[in-house]
């Protein structure tokens, strides 16, 4: 057989052999995604969208009065309009009576059931809410708390509040949320033998393009190994028992404010009250997280600086001081606008509401409207850009932003945009109390 035949039909074979492979559902699917991926990046170089920063207009409309409105719901109080600006309160010095019990060096709990959150779009939130539950003996799954966490399956967010909700209806558990937590308090209550659950910002792939950036994120902490310095996590959407060193972990829990939720059966809550000292008292953790943002907001740069930023507001929110809250948020939206596109946390608005009540019971209504109708677009925007659109899961679906662009839109006059937006709320969490509360006093059935 001549040299060029043989060659020839060596190629032909090889051809042959690589579409048989190709056939393969496994590998069709893999390449598929693959050349989707490709696409997709390629389309964020070509058509670049350069993103519409929000800066806030400061306008106060002092002489005009909301429609009276069920606050959304909150983990931590409930919410008037009152306009206030209350001074920081300093922490009380206290002299310790005993010396505290040396923590061990390392702390590894078992009695986690971790799970995995793939096979469900962005269920990070249900999920481990389902592990950190099932230390304690509750029997569910991630479907178990998902089904009242996101009954719309598509759903970009659930707020700790809404897990607290969870447990006090669904459970005979308990759920204490905090912020300003520290990682020695986290080392204590786990050598105390509970878990935490907490979110955390991190770079992570999207599910709908591939394309890494920041997100919202869920973790439940397990333990500890202070001669690695390292946590142990659940995490579900990476592995059981990862490994993550102490500066990585708190540069993460730094974007949430340092939450932290700690599950508890009712006849642990004296032992998990002695663990958590001054946290115990709500008000006080707030000064505490209060305290930890003012020391961050000026020794760091970058994006640790606006978290430590919007942390302030965070907090300021939760003590009520509207004024100060919003002028926090203001400075934290000046630093965002100076960040690498690449690195800016475009989610937070989603992920953290503070301003909308910061802007709003601080009589900036426009301001309110504005930052959520640039939330809302920035959405569809960016998915027109990447030519993602049409998938099933890309969507402006925040429900708490559709409320708040109501309220402002009812004070702003705009009574029909109002009720759109009510709608639409309720169209991505079907029995979203806020929503339901606001048709009502406008007279409408949801």
């Amino acid at each position: 057989m001549r040299p060029s035949l043989r060659v020839l039909l060596i190629f032909i074979g090889i051809l042959f052999l690589g579409g048989l492979v190709l056939s393969l559902p496994p590998v069709r699917t893999r390449v598929n995604n693959v050349l989707e991926d490709a696409r997709i990046r390629a389309r964020s170089i070509i058509f670049p969208q350069k993103e519409t920063v929000f800066v806030p207009g400061g306008e106060v409309m002092a002489t005009v009065t909301p429609m009276p409105e069920t606050p959304l719901p909150s983990q931590t109080m409930t919410l008037t309009a009152t306009i206030t600006r209350t001074p920081e309160t300093p922490l009380p010095t206290t002299t310790p009576s005993a010396t505290p019990t040396p923590l061990p060096p390392s702390v590894d709990l078992k009695g986690v059931t971790w799970e995995t959150q793939n096979g469900a779009w962005n269920y990070c939130g249900p999920t481990n809410l389902a592990m950190e539950l099932s230390y304690w003996g509750w029997k569910g799954d991630k479907f178990t708390t998902g089904k009242v966490l996101k009954p719309f399956g598509y759903d970009l967010n659930v707020m700790p509040y809404e897990m607290q909700n969870y447990v006090d209806e669904y459970t005979n558990l308990k759920l204490m949320v905090r912020y300003g937590g520290t990682l020695p308090l986290l080392k204590k209550l786990l050598a105390g033998g509970f878990p935490v659950l907490t979110e955390v910002g991190v770079y992570f792939p999207e599910t709908a393009t591939g394309m890494t950036s920041w997100m919202g994120h869920y973790r439940t902490v397990t333990g500890f190994n202070d001669q690695q310095g390292q946590l142990i996590v659940q995490d579900s959407y990476i592995k059981p028992n990862l490994t993550i060193p102490y500066d990585t972990f708190v540069s993460d829990w730094r974007s949430f404010d340092f939450v932290f939720l700690v599950a508890y059966s009712p006849d642990k809550e004296a032992q998990l009250t002695a663990l958590l000292g001054e946290y115990a008292d709500q008000a006080q953790s707030y000064q505490v997280a209060l305290k930890t943002s003012a020391d961050e907001m000026w020794k760091l740069t970058g994006v640790d600086q606006y978290f430590a930023w919007y942390n302030r507001g965070t907090t300021l929110v939760m003590l009520q001081d509207y004024l100060g809250a919003a002028e926090a948020y203001d400075k934290a939206f000046s630093l965002y606008a100076n960040l690498p596109e690449d690195r800016r946390p475009w989610r937070m608005i989603w992920h953290q509401t503070g301003p909308y009540y910061a802007y709003f019971y601080s009589g900036r209504y426009q301001d309110v409207a504005d930052l959520a109708t640039g939330t809302l677009k920035f959405i569809q925007d960016r998915a027109t850009r990447l030519g993602i659109a049409d998938k099933p899961q890309v969507g402006a679906f925040i429900e708490e932003t559709w409320v708040w662009r109501s309220r402002a839109r009812v004070v702003l006059g705009d009574l029909n945009g109002a009720i759109s937006d009510l709608r639409m709320a309720l169209k991505y969490h079907p029995g979203f109390q806020a929503a339901v509360d606001d048709l009502k006093k406008l007279g409408l059935a949801p």
